[in-house]
């Protein structure tokens, strides 16, 4: 399998790789130099290549703690 490359929201560039059957890691390239982010991948996708930009950048906001931007309330709250 190869490694998807992608992007983040903040245009950090990482490689996302197959560690296990359930794991995936998010590896820093080119001049990201974050650390290594190991997640749990989606119980209903086992590619990363099948899985759209939003869906990744869901999947390192979960564990990576990155502040996920607020829309705004439809009730006005």
């Amino acid at each position: 399998m190869g490694y998807r490359k992608f992007v983040d929201r903040d245009g950090r560039e990482w490689e996302v790789r197959e560690r296990s059957s359930v794991d995936w890691e998010f590896a820093p390239v080119g001049s990201n130099r974050d650390e290594k982010i190991a997640v749990k991948r989606p119980g209903y996708e086992k590619d990363p290549f099948e899985l759209s930009q939003e869906e990744m950048q869901r999947l390192l906001d979960s564990v990576s703690g990155s502040p996920k931007p607020r829309k705004p309330s439809p009730f006005g709250d």
